[in-house]
């Protein structure tokens, strides 16, 4: 009703606006604003629900402002593209409806469209979840969560059996539903029905996308995080003061492995998993599966197909029994990821059909649960079946898939059942649960307690979700008490950085270089770099003029904006000021360095302010630097240069040439060349171009440059008759890689890499 509502009101505001209220500049505007807010919080709503299917909640919050490195973003690339056109298109017909007419302006009329946009975007249902989620940070802590959350014993005493732990993307148990969806999921249907099968396990908030589904089924507790930005990824540690299931296992001598298709670092899973009792060595996502699987290059957006998965976890379920270790081996799958999913090469079942039509999420759910149940039957089929547990999971309920529409028309309830290899049972268990209970039962299984956090064994205790009737509404209202888990510093002032470990840390909290603080008064906000993030550049140029930070990284990062002598430095330092006024930036003088935190004095200045923007705004290729030399190693080119073509992003050693951007590498300079001129060039060959004439050519003039796969300095000779702008350079056979890339995006044609170019003037 409240939709409903807000559309009128948003409607009758441009009626009334338009043909009765007249022209005036302020109440225009005011209006303006009021009708372009509506539209922009509705957008996020429809934006927000196509990803979650739920609206705008934590897991928007976490998702999109964690690491997405290794994340499949290119399903949503045409749909995001639409929206900003769209909203565009919205916004130029908007001010013209409003602009129309030339009425004389009546106060009267104008008043009441401003009442009416306000109220348009008051009751809009995106501002109210706006609004909540808002209200959920900030609200403060409930005295009674410390009775309800209990840390179990570090160790399980006599532990006996090994844990395979299979968490299905997306699996809900509402696929598995034979009235509604028929023969979807036959095989996993009927291991199912030969296990311990808990069905009424249903999603809470901050439970329901994949990291926070894998912290609350081994933690027993909710993600709710301290801070917004990137900032899982640049963490040491992840709830670090919580006892999770992996450190218990850990402590009782389970060796404990983790392997999915996608990338390890995608929300931070990698650092999770490290924070609580798994060896990174035994970590293996997209980069580490690259070189175990049979086919590097067949793999989905995501990353590996779970077909390939499963073989993996199979193998390595194998190899750790017959050495008669202690494990637990945990998997996650991928190819029922929305919007759509994927369909391994391997699946009987290709095609699902729906109504009469194939639908792309439930083949996909019908292929991946072949998967998994052809995982459990070569489990139990093997002799070390009796010593073994297999769990079953969902991560979370499914999102905004092509199969949404038909899942929120039936009962949802996460998927949860166990296999017991010691004690083979069959038995319905309907008794309210949520996914916070996952880890507290199997910990009880196994020999352990029965409870973990906020989680309940549901074969020994009671649910939390029996003993508080809306255990949603509870768990919003212990919000604070979660965040303060983190033990996060409200306040920076001593700090350590240590460059032999990459690390910054002040208070007890440490964070990964380079990194990015926000500071306000009793917050401090970790913005670290990811690839998949905005540069710290950028992300610092939207501060406020007045908002203090604290910035580390490499120096020519900062140093061109407020010490220039320092602008080529590829040495560490650290700013430290307001986007407003004049930072300062010191060189970091030693190894392992300590100093105090000190801003510095000086009014805000609104000039200042916009001549920092813009300089931290300019685009890469675009920075020019003074030197004689082309340095690829850092963002730019000298100021000789006026463009290139064909080139990479910088890395820690210079540039590779990459021909998916330009058949050749181009240099065009702003002056003509020397007439005369040495050019010297300290360069790599990559692959097959090692060892074979590259011919470098700059106007009629060519020359053969030979490069082994080593860095060496060679000097060409030129003439320049011509008079030439250009160095053009063209390794002969540029090679497809995905070698030094950035996960998720497409691989580089690479010919050779190049850590500087100097012209030589000759008489």
């Amino acid at each position: 009703m409240s939709e409903f509502m807000s559309v009128v009101l948003f409607l009758a505001s441009i009626a009334l606006y338009s043909y009765k209220a007249g022209r005036n500049r302020f109440w225009f505007s005011l209006i303006l604003v009021l009708l372009v807010l509506f539209i922009l919080l509705n957008a996020t709503l429809y934006a927000s629900n196509y990803f979650t299917g739920d609206g705008i909640n934590d897991a928007v919050l976490y998702t999109l402002t964690n690491s997405l490195t290794g994340a499949g973003v290119s399903k949503y690339v045409v749909p995001a593209i639409g929206l900003t056109i769209g909203l565009f298109l919205l916004f130029c017909l908007l001010t013209w409806i409003l602009r129309r007419r030339n009425r004389p302006y009546h106060i009267g009329w104008s008043l009441a469209a401003i009442l009416c946009a306000a109220g348009s975007v008051q009751t809009t249902p995106a501002f109210q979840q706006m609004v909540d989620l808002i209200a959920s940070h900030s609200r403060l802590a409930d005295s009674d969560f410390e009775s309800y959350f209990k840390e179990p014993k570090n160790v399980i005493p006599q532990p006996k059996l090994n844990l395979v732990y299979i968490y299905g993307e997306s699996l809900e148990r509402t696929y598995f539903n034979q009235h509604s969806f028929p023969d979807l999921a036959p095989e996993l249907s009927r291991e199912k029905a030969q296990s311990l099968d808990f069905s009424s396990t249903e999603q809470l908030p901050g439970t329901d996308y994949t990291i926070a589904g894998m912290v609350a089924s081994q933690c027993g507790i909710p993600l709710f995080a301290p801070f917004d930005g990137n900032a899982s990824a640049s963490l040491s540690s992840f709830y670090p003061q919580n006892l999770c299931l992996g450190d218990i296992l850990k402590n009782s001598g389970y060796e404990n492995w983790f392997i999915q298709g996608a990338d390890l670092r995608f929300a931070g899973k990698d650092l999770f998993l490290r924070s609580h009792g798994f060896d990174p060595a035994h970590m293996y996502g997209a980069q580490e599966l690259m070189s175990k699987v049979e086919d590097p290059d067949y793999r989905n957006n995501w990353g590996f197909y779970d077909d390939s998965v499963m073989d993996e976890v199979f193998q390595k379920y194998e190899e750790l029994s017959k050495q008669q270790k202690r494990f637990a081996l945990f998997t996650l799958t991928v190819d029922t990821h929305h919007p759509d999913g994927f369909i391994s090469r391997s699946c009987q079942r290709k095609s699902y059909s729906y109504e009469g039509k194939p639908n792309q999420s439930f083949s996909a759910v019908a292929c991946s649960q072949e998967h998994i149940a052809r995982l459990i039957e070569r489990i139990k089929a093997s002799p070390y079946f009796k010593n073994t547990v297999i769990v079953v999971t969902s991560d979370h309920l499914a999102m905004n898939n092509t199969a949404h529409p038909y899942l929120i028309k039936q009962p949802r309830r996460d998927l949860f059942f166990v296999i017991r290899g010691d004690r083979p049972q069959a038995e319905l268990l309907d008794t309210r649960r949520s996914t916070l209970d996952n880890g507290a039962t199997v910990l009880d299984i196994l020999g352990g307690d029965n409870f973990i956090g906020l989680g309940r064994s549901s074969l020994s205790g009671t649910s939390l979700s029996v003993v508080f009737k809306d255990l949603k509404s509870k768990v919003m209202s212990w919000k604070p008490d979660v965040i303060q888990l983190w033990n996060f510093p409200k306040s920076i002032d001593a700090y350590t950085i240590n460059q032999q470990k990459n690390s910054f840390s002040f208070s007890g909290a440490a964070f990964k270089l380079p990194i990015l603080f926000r500071v306000s008064p009793g917050r401090v906000e970790p913005l670290p770099e990811g690839e998949y993030a905005a540069p710290l550049r950028y992300q610092l140029a939207d501060f406020a003029p007045e908002t203090r930070f604290v910035w580390v990284d490499r120096c020519f990062k900062m140093a061109r904006l407020w010490k220039p002598e320092l602008s080529l430095s590829t040495d560490l330092c650290l700013a430290t000021g307001q986007m407003g006024g004049q930072p300062s930036v010191m060189p970091v003088p030693a190894s392992i360095y300590q100093g105090k935190i000190r801003f510095p004095a000086g009014k805000i200045d609104a000039a200042q302010y916009q001549r920092n923007v813009a300089m931290m705004r300019i685009e890469d290729n675009d920075i020019r630097y003074q030197a004689d030399s082309f340095l690829f190693a850092v963002p730019g080119a000298p100021a000789s240069v006026k463009s290139f073509k064909g080139i990479s992003r910088p890395e820690s050693w210079g540039r590779w040439s990459n021909a998916n951007l330009a058949p050749e590498v181009n240099i065009e300079y702003v002056d003509p060349l020397p007439a005369r001129f040495d050019l010297v060039i300290t360069a790599r060959a990559f692959g097959p171009n090692a060892n074979r004439p590259i011919p470098v050519r700059v106007g009629d003039q060519q020359q053969q440059l030979m490069l082994s796969d080593t860095f060496t300095t060679t000097t060409l000779h030129f003439s320049n008759p011509g008079g030439s702008h250009n160095v053009v350079i063209a390794p002969p056979e540029p090679q497809l890689t995905n070698m030094d890339n950035i996960l998720g995006q497409a691989p580089r044609k690479l010919g050779i890499g190049m850590v500087d170019i100097k012209i030589v003037p000759q008489s």
